[in-house]
């Protein structure tokens, strides 16, 4: 896996197991967008491109240009959204 933004974070998932996710807040902390003032729908989009980011199908611009999303000047390109 390419984790090139480094946000994969350890959870306590309960019942002794462990879970990960790719943590937005760690995210913002680099620097990278004002991510704690998008909408909830944006967020969850750019939480499975960052997820789904490979460099190849998925690349570092397309977490950049969702990360600074803005209602009032949308970018004018296309985010690969990856189903999980």
């Amino acid at each position: 896996m390419n984790e090139e933004f480094e946000t994969l974070r350890k959870f306590d998932a309960g019942k002794g197991r462990e879970g990960f996710l790719f943590s937005l807040p760690a995210l913002e902390e680099q620097g990278i967008g004002n991510i704690s003032r998008l909408p909830v729908s944006i967020r969850i989009v750019l939480e499975s491109v960052l997820r789904n980011c490979d460099g190849e199908k998925v690349r570092r611009k397309d977490v950049d240009a969702l990360a600074n999303w803005n209602a009032k000047s949308p970018a004018n390109e296309e985010i690969p959204f990856v189903v999980a």
